[in-house]
């Protein structure tokens, strides 16, 4: 015989006439980013773009520092489908390789960026007292200062090398983010379950990466893809100044100044990285729109969900 009580425990959720089904809070994230059509269409040319940076190698008839003397500032063709540079570089080649580079540092410097500012924002804000003192007082120091005429200076010593300009990216892009989660942190340790574990012998640092960078995780997802269009842009900066990436090594801002000089004879030159820059930058700010509204409770998405 069957036990009716045991049954009832087992038995699915009753689902009232008219009541909807509570959906778990990333389908709802999920959800409300891709109601949103603009963060929708820029996943699908980040998507593109990283596959084109990933499998466009396989394609190329040229590698990117071969020369071609036959075919010296070439138009597209057949042969060089997005042309040749003055040297007779083919620049097909050089896009996908310059496109590579420039995501490659983009996605340290965000990744850089944001768990140093994660780090420092929220041990700043829950520890205070002189260490609080200390970081506010960097922090501040570094906003009022030339921040890109010292990246200039110390990119400029690198030679080159994309990971020092990577990681000068880092130290010098990390505290205006910090400064926000500092902010954002000062009421989260008030809140019950940072007093609940203090309370139980919870050390600091502990809190600090198990209950307080856990609860901003969507400032956090925002940060990071607002730090890679950042990133891509500081980088094209510096290359486009002749600060950054340098010869033979190539990235999209180095590709950038170099057409920049010959744009009335040779158009091409500079088009083709221009237009992988602007998909890149256009394609991450739409994404990071989408995200912001799609984790912000109080946004026009969050009643479409």
């Amino acid at each position: 015989m069957v036990d009716p009580l045991a049954e009832a425990e087992t038995a699915p959720p009753v689902v009232e006439p008219g009541q909807r089904k509570r959906l778990s809070k990333w389908r709802l994230y999920g959800r409300r980013f891709t109601r949103n059509r603009p963060a929708v269409g820029g996943v699908v040319i980040f998507v593109l773009l990283v596959l084109f940076a990933l499998f466009g190698p396989l394609f190329a008839k040229y590698d990117h520092v071969e020369l071609d003397f036959l075919a010296l500032s070439d138009p597209p063709s057949p042969e060089h489908w997005f042309g040749t540079n003055n040297a007779g570089n083919d620049l097909y080649a050089m896009v996908v390789v310059g496109l590579q580079r420039s995501l490659l540092i983009a996605v340290v410097v965000a990744t850089g960026t944001t768990i140093l500012s994660a780090v420092i924002g929220t041990a700043a804000a829950y520890f205070g007292g002189r260490i609080e003192r200390v970081a506010l007082f960097v922090i501040h120091f570094l906003m009022v200062a030339p921040t890109f005429l010292l990246l200039a200076m110390m990119s400029n010593s690198s030679g080159g090398d994309w990971k020092v300009i990577a990681l000068v990216l880092i130290l010098v892009s990390w505290f205006f983010q910090a400064r926000t989660i500092w902010t954002l942190s000062l009421s989260l340790r008030e809140r019950e379950f940072v007093h609940a574990a203090r309370y139980m012998g919870v050390p600091g640092l502990r809190i600090v990466f198990r209950h307080l960078i856990p609860n901003i995780g969507s400032l956090l997802v925002i940060n990071f893809t607002l730090g890679v269009v950042g990133a891509v842009m500081a980088e094209t900066g510096l290359s486009f100044l002749g600060f950054g990436v340098k010869l033979p090594d190539v990235s999209l801002g180095s590709l950038i100044g170099i057409g920049a000089s010959s744009i009335s004879s040779s158009p091409w030159m500079f088009y083709f990285p221009a237009a992988a820059l602007t998909l890149l930058t256009v394609s991450m700010a739409l994404i990071a729109d989408g995200l912001r509204d799609a984790l912000d409770p109080t946004s026009a998405a969050g009643g479409r969900a």
